[in-house]
């Protein structure tokens, strides 16, 4: 209960922030082209508070369902205007000021994920060394000569301190070059450059984490499958898991060790397993369904459960220090962190847009497509990891609703900016007749979006 409770305590924070900002974007650039703004509402339906500016005569409202927002401007296409107040009307702007309004919004959920990463690199982020702990034999990996022990510097030109990185890294190179040079360092600590051939991106981008179709195992440090202390209310603890249970064998995949636990967890977010375990010398199966994971671009699993470290304190603490070595703390200065900031929004956001475009020719499986109760997942899932991944999913999803709402349709910020950039090139807006059209076409197209998140979402829930 208490995770759930977190996941939708996240999933209102999140959302409410990313949209109170982009609709400040809205209400500032209006303000400052002189439009006249009657209501600025974060959420929607009944107002919880309500404030009416005495020196401006706007409206601020907090309503009741948080998952939206808007701002009310003048417009005599909604309401009669006084002849007076004509002037202060959005309608009768020139183009490039109504145009620089509608921008406004995605820009500032840019602007916010800027922010989010910059705190986050300030904050710091801890993952592990991208280390290699094995390659699968006939691997586009194993191909290119990437071993066990190697460490992943560089992905073409792309820096890699950590495995969320090169994973990244991979996806986005394999995009845009199809072939990717990677610098690895070996364990004597030589670097050399081999050729990774991804041309492949349909599988790539289908369902499942890259590294396992590129053929990657990151390292793991060699323990027992035997379970160590389990995070409340996961997904380990709900299905009656227990300190100390050895895990034997998953749907009938023999688990020889933490690794390969490990690896079964995460090949199945959201998917029901039958786990064999021992307890107490007693064997005994029981149903197991992982949760998604939010510290991921892509879909995997997680359960809330650490490894046994050991039944006494010198034990503990060799494999304490075994796992430490191969982590990373990844921080900046403020001026560093902004200038990461800036280039991971920007990366992010072309890496999405590219991931889009594979999604429009079928290159892309379209169950990587995910609706709100995935989002609140994630968002409940990176609360409990803490500040640094909220706030690094906090920017994902700011990122995927400004690019969102810059895609050409019509009830979206992108639809109103292609009528502007129509009614730029012919000199006259667009006809009310073409609007209504591609108004009915731009809500079949979301509602077909959102019927296909739903869907995908609603499969995860039953496995």
């Amino acid at each position: 209960m208490n995770t759930i409770l977190i996941s939708i305590a996240s999933f209102i924070v999140a959302i409410s922030v990313i949209v109170t900002i982009h609709e400040l974007g809205h209400y500032l650039a209006a303000r400052l082209l002189g439009v006249r703004v009657l209501r600025f509402s974060v959420g929607f339906g009944k107002p919880l508070l309500r404030h009416v500016s005495r020196r401006s005569g706007i409206e601020y409202v907090l309503a009741a369902l948080p998952l939206g927002g808007y701002v009310k401007m003048l417009d005599e296409r909604e309401a009669p205007v006084e002849e007076k107040e004509l002037a202060f009307a959005f309608n009768r702007k020139p183009v490039a000021s109504r145009f620089a309004i509608v921008a406004a919004g995605p820009l500032f959920n840019f602007l916010l994920a800027i922010i989010a990463y910059l705190t986050m690199y300030v904050v710091g982020v801890q993952g592990f060394k991208p280390e290699i702990g094995a390659t699968i034999e006939g691997s586009p990996a194993y191909v290119a000569g990437l071993r066990a022990g190697d460490e992943i510097v560089r992905v073409n030109s792309v820096e890699t301190q950590t495995w969320e990185e090169a994973g990244i890294a991979f996806i986005d190179q394999a995009l845009s070059y199809g072939e990717v040079t990677v610098t690895k360092r070996d364990t004597k600590g030589y670097e050399t450059e081999v050729m990774l051939d991804l041309s492949d991106t349909k599988t790539l981008l289908d369902e499942g984490m890259a590294l396992d179709k590129i053929g990657i195992q990151p390292w793991r440090a060699s323990l027992p499958a035997v379970l160590g202390e389990l995070t409340e209310e996961g997904a380990a603890q709900r299905a009656g898991l227990r300190t100390k249970d050895r895990i034997i064998a998953v749907d009938d995949r023999v688990i020889n060790d933490w690794s390969d636990w490990v690896s079964v967890i995460r090949e199945h977010p959201g998917q029901k397993l039958i786990v064999k375990l021992q307890r107490a010398g007693q064997q005994q199966s029981l149903v197991l369904t992982p949760d998604f994971a939010a510290d991921s671009k892509q879909a995997q699993g997680r359960i809330g459960a650490y490894p046994w470290l050991g039944e006494n304190d010198a034990e503990r603490t060799r494999i304490k220090e075994e796992i430490v070595a191969h982590q990373v703390t990844v921080i900046y200065s403020p001026l560093e962190a902004l200038q990461k900031g800036m280039s991971k929004t920007l990366d992010m956001s072309v890496l999405t847009i590219k991931l889009l475009a594979k999604l429009v020719i079928g290159e892309a499986s379209l169950k990587n497509i995910s609706g709100p109760i995935s989002i609140a997942e994630y968002a409940g899932l990176s609360a409990q990891l803490g500040l640094a991944t909220f706030l690094g999913t906090l920017a994902i999803i700011s990122i995927s609703i400004g690019i969102l709402n810059l895609l050409p349709i019509p009830m979206l910020d992108g639809g109103h900016l292609m009528y502007y950039c129509i009614e730029i090139v012919k000199g006259s807006p667009v006809s009310k007749g073409i609007q209504i059209y591609a108004q009915q076409l731009g809500v079949f197209l979301l509602v077909s979006l959102m019927l296909v998140a739903f869907y995908n979402d609603f499969q995860r829930l039953l496995g």
